[in-house]
């Protein structure tokens, strides 16, 4: 066994540090000793090094599986960067071809190669573990271990191979890493390795330099963003998002406003990743915009701000992802958006999925709505998700603890809940004791016959909103425990059967209220129709209308004159912001407007705030490009929409807005094929003559021998025609 004295030394020789962080030194005396070991160690807290140093130091080639070709090569890179020799370490995936490969293996057939990073799918490969099996295996190191279990944040099939694998390639000690794990988790973990008796080596989930926040998700979450970034001007900063095109949108809105930012998803080419990935590093760009694949293994110790533009799917994701920030110890600020919407959506994708998936998917999604929406100290609930005690009351760090809500007396709430779950026997989940106590006949509840109990609906009484936040904080308390492994039943503990037999008072704060729908809500929106000044741009669209001798409808629809009589845009770039306003139409029709805007601003001394005035890129969804491209190539409206699989209505549905926010686009093309010239002519001249471009309207003036459909294509023709 090495001595301290000699462990500090090459600690020192390889990486240039004098001492060791938290439990670095007694996890790698473990492995040294040949010994199975549990790491569960935060984000930042030094995983890497846990097996890195005693690969250095034992005899033969330690294996580490890793699910991320990135971050495989950025490890290696660093390793090979400590020694002046050639192969100290190698990878092995996917993306090598046949003449890497070979070097490879005879870098460890030679013994020079002390670390092989090897992923799930390469490790379990029939030729790999022949190879390997005529290798001297020093340990197996098990990286970012959550990926075992269907409770962890991601869950990669390939993971629960490994020990059948192991056991083909030949015996070695095995050192699981994770950096966030639930009790159920790190149990799923230490079975699945067959390391079930392996000594835990558990780091605190706290990180007192990490700022908690969630925020409503606004319908102005872009400006929102946009001014926080701007505020910390030059600090680096990840944005993620659930969607790969709401990464690329993100991204495109953030560089028109002078930001910094690239997108990193998985659908972007490696090479593309690779060098934002770089960029971010040496600083030549501040914000990355991401999908979850961004970030595992990302070493930069700066990152100042994490912003998730959607809630994520669970609390461990959340904590990890957070986790990248603030890593040096020093600022790191978390900001969330949250909409009960975007629950509704996670909820959605998980469909077609197992019946055990789908189960497992939505406790996790409820999990982090009750961290969402809780007014208790954030840290205390992230903690005690991960089996921590925080002992404080108030963390000083977080939004909820810097402006706390007053606290108000549960002691009967309470007392009903925990009389309520004896009563059905300890047996149900959350959702359904509120149902119980509030004296719901559902189905579920009827069919148990629960509704006949004498505690079904004891809280009739009190206010509903009272019975989350109750739970919430029962369970923090420990007056109540989550059987997770048995669908997050709720059990009562000894100290809750204690508070039945003598209760005391029991404060709580109640939880916080989120619109359910972001369009409803603009952030400090204060901002209402200025009615003299709609007047006036109705008057100047009359005006432009009778000289360009066209309904005034073609120069700018009401929803677009609403909306430039409440954000006041005075130049054609942040007209161009307003809703039914392109390029061509800002362009064409778009100065007289704006400068009517500047004048009545300065003549009543209307301040337009700075941060209003937020740059947009248009957004041509894949789908608009497309049709647009196969209209220029003069493919047939019908077919186009066979080959997006929409139908016709839909189609005409896109096409519309394409020419309503400016585009133009021909499509006499297909009306010569569908359409009898006279109708085309005679629909025409109706838009001509129309002040409205109302459907319903023109269907009666024109009558029934002329169709919806043809309507609707005429009216495209016209607008694109004329007011493009």
């Amino acid at each position: 066994m090495a001595s301290k004295k000699e462990l500090t030394t090459k600690l020192k020789h390889y990486f240039g540090f004098d001492k060791f962080k938290g439990d670095q030194e007694a996890i790698i005396k473990n492995l040294l000793a040949g010994k199975n070991a549990f790491v569960l160690m935060p984000t930042g807290g030094g995983k890497s090094l846990c097996y890195q140093l005693p690969s250095l130091m034992m005899e033969g080639t330690a294996i580490v599986i890793s699910p991320l070709i990135a971050l495989m090569k950025n490890q290696v890179d660093v390793i090979n960067g400590l020694s002046e020799e050639e192969g100290i370490a190698h990878y092995l995936n996917s993306s090598l071809n046949k003449a890497a490969i070979q070097q490879v293996m005879d870098d460890v057939k030679s013994g020079r190669t002390k670390l092989l990073y090897v992923a799930p799918e390469s490790l379990n490969k029939d030729e790999n573990v022949a190879f390997l099996q005529g290798v001297k295996i020093s340990f197996y190191a098990v990286d970012e271990a959550h990926c075992i279990s269907e409770w962890g944040h991601d869950f990669r099939p390939e993971y629960r191979n490994i020990r059948p694998t192991i056991n083909r390639i030949g015996d070695a000690p095995v050192i699981a890493l994770t950096a966030t794990a639930t009790d159920k988790v790190r149990t799923d973990i230490k079975k699945s390795l067959g390391i079930i008796d392996a000594p835990e080596f558990k780091s605190s989930f706290n990180r007192p330099n990490l700022y908690y926040e969630v925020r409503q998700k606004a319908k102005d979450i872009d400006k929102q963003i946009i001014r926080f970034i701007k505020q910390h001007s030059g600090k680096s900063g990840i944005v993620y998002c659930l969607s790969r095109k709401k990464v690329e949108e993100l991204a495109a809105v953030l560089q028109a406003n002078d930001i910094k930012a690239a997108p990193y998803h998985a659908g972007l080419d490696s090479q593309r990743r690779s060098e934002t990935q770089d960029d971010f590093l040496m600083e030549r760009i501040d914000v990355i915009v991401a999908t979850i694949a961004f970030g595992m293994g990302i070493d930069k110790p700066d990152v100042r701000f994490v912003i998730h533009y959607d809630i994520p799917k669970s609390l461990e994701g959340y904590y990890q992802e957070t986790g990248r920030a603030g890593r040096d110890g020093g600022e790191g600020m978390c900001i969330t958006f949250y909409a009960n919407k975007d629950l509704q959506k996670l909820e959605k994708f998980m469909e077609g999925k197992s019946v055990a998936e789908q189960d497992i998917g939505r406790q996790l999604l409820q999990e982090t709505a009750a961290y969402a929406e809780s007014s208790v100290c954030r840290r205390k609930m992230l903690l005690h998700y991960f089996g921590e005690e925080y002992p404080k009351d108030n963390c000083e760090n977080c939004d909820n603890c810097l402006h706390p809500k007053e606290k108000r007396e549960a002691k009967d709430a309470l007392l009903i809940i925990l009389e309520a779950i004896i009563a059905v026997k300890e047996n149900f989940r959350q959702d359904y004791i509120v149902d119980f106590v509030c004296g719901r006949e559902t189905d579920d509840i009827t069919s148990h016959k629960h509704d006949q109990l004498e505690e079904f609906g004891a809280g009739e009484d009190l206010a509903e909103k009272i019975w989350n936040p109750t739970i919430r904080q029962a369970l923090i308390m420990g007056y109540l425990r989550k059987d997770v492994e048995n669908y997050g039943l709720l059990k009562v503990t000894a100290a809750g059967r204690r508070f039945l037999e003598s209760p005391h008072s029991f404060m709580i704060v109640e939880d916080k209220e989120f619109v359910n729908d972001e369009e409803e809500v603009v952030e400090g929106s204060g901002s209402a129709l200025d009615l003299p000044l709609l007047t006036m741009l109705r008057n100047l669209r009359k005006d432009v209308a009778a000289k360009k001798d066209l309904p005034a409808y073609v120069i700018f629809q009401d929803v677009s004159l609403d909306q430039m009589a409440t954000d006041y845009p005075v130049t054609l770039e942040e007209l161009q912001n307003i809703q039914g306003v392109g390029k061509g139409k800002a362009m064409r029709y778009g100065q007289p407007f704006c400068d009517l805007i500047k004048a009545y601003c300065e003549e009543n001394e209307i301040e337009r705030p700075e941060e209003m005035r937020v740059r947009t890129v248009a957004k041509k969804s894949m789908l608009k490009v497309t049709i647009i491209d196969k209209i220029d190539r003069r493919i047939a409206l019908d077919d186009i929409a066979n080959a997006q699989g929409l139908d016709f209505d839909d189609l005409l549905s896109e096409v519309e807005a394409i020419v309503y926010s400016g585009t133009r686009i021909n499509i006499d093309y297909f009306l010569d094929e569908v359409m009898d010239e006279e109708h085309v002519d005679d629909i025409y001249d109706y838009f001509c003559e129309s002040t409205t471009d109302d459907l319903q309207e023109a269907q009666n003036e024109l009558g029934p021998e002329y169709s919806e459909d043809e309507i609707r294509l005429v009216r495209i023709k016209f607008l694109s025609e004329m007011a493009n």
